[in-house]
């Protein structure tokens, strides 16, 4: 009688183990895990800008070599802050940045005005003078428009709000002084710390800047409200009205 045979054969994989052969890494992913590798045992001095912002990329954009894409932001922004400041908008003009892309960069931006306004927070103002720079240069600096801000302090010294009172053009701000003391007097601010940013990026105080500031001094003393500092904030540094000795 015939011995009938099965018609199934066993497969072998081209090695001879009867295994899937695995699949190949991408030719970036050794380049992530050194990379990952000297931010954790470095940190981020050892990292220039567009490396860091590859970090970030890592996470947003899994199955694409990032190099490019971090380059790209960083040639057309300038550094890693500025990237982290422009609009969605912007980001989104750059080959491969998506929308996911964009939010993530402008979550990290929120989350570092966080910390640095915890800092300012924390202590009196008047003794964690770096912090409050930092904050306004994290906030502000890198904006593409004009923005003027107020910081409300107490008798303490201590930051009761600040807010973002007016918002203008690439180069001019409207500032009413009367409402800026106004809103102080709501706060029962005993104090202010007058700022905005230059989108030029030179953070030299202008003729109506100065001028501006006088104005709000003249109406908020006699009232009661110091006014310590007008600071001005720009990608090229900061400039203080009071340390120009200009108020």
């Amino acid at each position: 009688m015939p011995v009938r045979t099965s018609s199934n054969k066993t497969s072998s994989s081209s090695n001879g183990t009867g295994d899937e052969p695995s699949a190949a890494k991408p030719h970036y992913h050794g380049h992530r895990e050194r990379l990952r590798n000297r931010f954790r045992e470095a940190g981020a001095a050892a990292l220039s800008d567009y490396e860091l912002l590859e970090l970030i990329l890592f996470r947003t954009i899994p199955q694409k070599d990032t190099k490019p894409i971090a380059k790209d932001l960083i040639a057309k922004f300038g550094s890693f802050a500025e990237v982290l400041a422009a609009p969605p908008r912007r980001l989104e003009e750059v080959k491969g940045v998506k929308e996911a892309t964009s939010t993530d960069l402008k979550i990290i931006h929120a989350a570092a005005g966080l910390m640095t306004h915890g800092a300012v927070k924390k202590r009196p103002v008047l003794s964690s003078w770096n912090a409050v720079l930092d904050y306004c240069r994290t906030t502000m600096a890198f904006e593409d428009k004009e923005l003027f801000g107020i910081i409300f302090l107490d008798k303490r010294n201590q930051v009761i709000r600040d807010e973002i009172q007016q918002k203008g053009t690439v180069d001019h701000t409207p500032v009413y002084p009367r409402e800026v003391v106004k809103r102080a007097l709501e706060l029962s601010a005993t104090a202010i710390i007058l700022v905005h940013n230059h989108p030029s990026g030179d953070p030299t105080p202008s003729r109506a800047d100065i001028t501006m500031t006088q104005q709000i001094v003249e109406i908020a003393e006699p009232l009661g409200v110091l006014v310590h500092d007008h600071i001005i904030v720009g990608k090229n540094g900061h400039a203080s009205l009071k340390e120009l000795k200009l108020i």
